[in-house]
């Protein structure tokens, strides 16, 4: 089958054969491990590997704020995408488009590519998967590594650390005392929040709607009332770890797109869950890995005018404005409370 052919639905979300409606994530395809071992098939070298990213992608999110939070910028270099994609996937930026956010560029390991498929082709000419972000790629070997968020993140935990200074290898997101309590809210975290997110606004049935949309609020509930019994500031108290940067992707892109856009209305994050908002800020704002990855302009386009089957006509919503609120300032009805 010509290539062409194979992505023909690749906007489908839901298997227009599956009565349920519910939406089902597709599981990544390449799984390879970067190590610092001697003999290893991908080893850890300065400079050897590219990220593919999507500002607008929660997933791809997580890669970028690691790499900023390991302070490994000058050791894997990154391309984002630009935040549209159609029947073809994501796309690369034209060389004469202005588009911000740094990075936004034509392809610059592949003259003449145009979009992400083209580097899963080279893999793979027969592959019939999603071309996803974040997608790891070794320069070198000209291969995908990785193209599974959860596995890029913790290959970054460590296996550059050789390379680094004290004051980034010392940086530690997955705590040995703290592994067991992340592990258990990655499960729900990621089944109820960051996927929940996309299994309501992709449901194609009232009843796969309601049901998702609910598990994703009693789980919001969840993290509100642990946060308020936590001393805070992180998820886990004193220290950014894990379960900070997993939940942070889903949860800045709440009140700016999934409210509306996925119809996870039944509250939203600056005026229905007080502890949340104040965390969210706290990291957008005081913590530059977080801050600086964050592009809201490729966020709200992104889901507003590549998700036709959603919003055909490709209208983006002006609101809400900001888009996250400084950390000094609360909604108007709580100001209004406070004075």
């Amino acid at each position: 089958m010509a290539n062409e052919d194979k992505k023909k639905d690749i906007l489908n979300w839901v298997d227009p054969k599956d009565k349920s409606g519910e939406f089902k994530r597709q599981q990544s395809t390449f799984r390879d491990w970067i190590k610092n071992e001697s003999g290893a098939q991908f080893p850890a070298e300065k400079d050897r590997y590219h990220l593919y990213v999507s500002y607008a992608c929660p997933w791809a999110h997580r890669a970028l704020i690691v790499r900023q939070l390991k302070g490994l910028e000058d050791i894997i270099s990154y391309t984002s995408v630009h935040w549209h994609m159609l029947e073809k996937g994501w796309r690369f930026a034209e060389p004469n488009e202005d588009v911000p956010g740094a990075n936004v560029t034509p392809d610059p390991l592949h003259e003449g590519y145009t979009h992400l498929r083209d580097i899963y082709f080279e893999n793979n000419k027969d592959y019939d998967g999603r071309f996803t972000v974040p997608t790891l790629y070794d320069k070198k070997q000209k291969r995908i590594v990785n193209n599974e968020s959860s596995d890029i993140i913790r290959m970054l935990y460590h296996a550059f650390d050789h390379l680094l200074p004290d004051k980034y290898k010392n940086v530690d997101l997955l705590p040995k005392d703290l592994e067991k309590e992340i592990e258990e809210t990655n499960e729900w975290t990621y089944n109820d929040i960051n996927n929940g997110v996309y299994k309501s606004g992709f449901a194609t049935t009232q009843e796969a709607y309601e049901k998702n949309v609910k598990t994703l609020f009693k789980s919001l509930d969840r993290a509100e009332a642990h946060l308020q019994k936590n001393a805070g500031p992180y998820y886990f108290g004193k220290q950014i770890t894990e379960a900070d940067i997993r939940l942070f992707t889903t949860i800045i892109r709440f009140d700016a797109v999934y409210v509306q856009h996925f119809k996870c209305n039944i509250r939203d994050i600056r005026s229905g869950y007080p502890a949340l908002h104040k965390w969210v800020r706290n990291l957008y704002w005081t913590v530059p890995a977080f801050g600086e990855t964050t592009e809201f302009t490729h966020i709200k386009n992104h889901y507003t005018k590549s998700h036709r089957q959603i919003n055909p006509l490709s209208i983006t919503p002006l609101g809400p404005e900001p888009p996250i609120l400084p950390l000094d300032k609360e909604v108007a009805a709580a100001e209004a409370v406070k004075s």
